[in-house]
């Protein structure tokens, strides 16, 4: 959110302190470039704890589910699928590592995804990045989605598996609903 010349920031506002900063005195106005960059650095800070508990998880699954902005396109049987890719750090002493994270996923991630009633639909190995794993799954809805999740969390063999692998990692989760035309729904 860019913020206007005027806006109040704490107890300053911008247009004051940027007329502070105009002094001919080098030392004042290296204070009070000082004092504007704080006053910015903690008003976008707080602009951007209220937006992101704000901002609802992504939606996906059925056209019925979603704003209609969002449905025009979207099939009215689809799922919810999650894309997620997961970039391994490199292995340490043997530890971690995309082989490592592929083992976990032999030994027992999918399983308990599927048993906690997802379905994995495909797991990959990145060929242009070796260090990544993508995986589809899909849900019925978003709500199923959340449930899977909060009961894979809470699963003791979960907590065990991650514990015997664990695998420092970078994630990224695109969430999406199937097209109406999509043969995969």
């Amino acid at each position: 959110m860019p913020l206007e010349p005027g806006a109040i920031l704490g107890q300053y506002s911008i247009t004051a302190q940027i007329d502070e900063a105009r002094t001919s005195n080098p030392i004042e106005k290296e204070i009070n470039m000082r004092r504007i960059v704080f006053a910015l650095i903690i008003g976008l800070s707080f602009s951007g704890v209220a937006s992101a508990q704000d901002d609802p998880a992504p939606p996906c699954g059925p056209a019925g589910h979603l704003p209609s902005e969002l449905s025009g396109n979207v099939a009215a049987d689809s799922r919810c699928f999650e894309l997620r890719m997961y970039t391994a750090e490199p292995a340490r002493d043997g530890k971690g590592g995309i082989d490592n994270l592929h083992q976990r996923f032999r030994e027992g991630e999918v399983a308990l995804f599927e048993k906690h009633g997802a379905e994995v639909i495909a797991v990959w190995q990145r060929l242009d990045n070796p260090n990544t794993l993508v995986w589809m799954l899909a849900y019925r809805d978003r709500a199923h989605r959340d449930e899977v999740f909060a009961a894979f969390r809470a699963d003791p063999e979960w907590t065990a598996l991650r514990g015997k692998y664990e695998v420092p990692l970078d994630a990224e989760t695109f969430m999406m609903s199937a097209s109406d035309y999509s043969a995969l729904k």
